[in-house]
């Protein structure tokens, strides 16, 4: 009988807590009880799209991401160029056949995937083309997913982190216990910063585990605790003062903030910022 009430009563405080949650979303405030309600990617496939050596899966693309991978794997490095408007971006592709996620940064509208597989020295040979009309359920609906550029997963240790933190705030208070945790917790990897190769991705798991990192690395980790609480946040990557840098923009009810981690931890003075692209 007892454990019967408790079941009961542990019930009834959930119904209570998603009928409050419910309310609060209508009345303007966008609630998340943890990463378990963050948007996670995953391959449906109800709309494949399929070209050449090309597949993707965009049944997801109203929640700002698609998913590709190449039909026949290779041992010849893949690129995948993403066209939206007048410009594009230009991406390395899994060539043994896994998905990798990429995100529709740009909002709404039309966008088109160029494979390109290396035919040798710089030379590359066109293997495929999808294009497809993307209506997003929110333009800032990429910036809440996981992709290439800032990548965890339920059980990173910067999402758990995140819960921690989180505690069921608000999010100008999340943000603000975020940019705090990076401020106070971290420091620059002097070393990585001087050995990294050209075109190597953050690190959000490794950054956060050693609590150090390079600009990228932090930027991708406090973004990665944002976005698993709900907070749209971008990976900023362009030039500080005219050095190559990235930062991070989130959107916290509806208006942007700035932040950069590694300028927090007193690792550079910027004066100025220019971007030059975002994920």
């Amino acid at each position: 009988m007892l454990e019967q009430t408790f079941i009961s009563k542990r019930f009834l405080y959930r119904i209570l807590g998603s009928a409050l949650a419910v309310m609060l979303v209508i009345a303007g405030i966008c609630v998340w009880a943890s990463s378990q309600d963050a948007v996670w990617p995953e391959l449906v496939g109800d709309n494949l799209q399929i070209d050449g050596n090309l597949i993707m899966d965009v049944t997801n693309a109203a929640d700002g991401y698609v998913m590709a991978a190449v039909m026949a794997p290779t041992e010849n490095r893949m690129k995948l160029r993403m066209t939206y408007g007048g410009g594009n971006l230009t991406y390395d592709l899994d060539n043994t056949g896994e998905y990798e996620v990429f995100p529709l940064q740009m909002g709404s509208g039309t966008y088109q995937f160029d494979l390109f597989e290396n035919a040798g020295g710089t030379k590359y040979s066109a293997e495929g083309s999808v294009m497809f009309d993307a209506q997003l359920n929110d333009e800032n609906a990429a910036f809440l997913v996981t992709n290439q550029y800032v990548d965890y997963t339920k059980d990173s240790p910067s999402v758990i982190k995140a819960d921690e933190l989180a505690g069921g705030g608000s999010q100008e208070e999340i943000f603000t216990k975020v940019c705090d945790f990076m401020a106070s917790e971290f420091s620059y990897d002097y070393v990585r910063a001087q050995t990294i190769s050209p075109g190597e991705l953050p690190e959000v798991d490794g950054c956060f585990e050693s609590r150090t990192g390079i600009c990228q690395d932090l930027s991708a980790v406090m973004i990665s605790m944002l976005r698993t609480q709900g907070i749209p946040s971008k990976l900023m990557i362009g030039y500080a003062d005219g050095y190559y840098h990235a930062w991070t923009v989130s959107i916290v009810n509806g208006e942007e903030k700035f932040f950069d981690p590694t300028a927090a931890i007193g690792s550079m003075n910027v004066s100025s910022y220019q971007t030059e692209r975002y994920y």
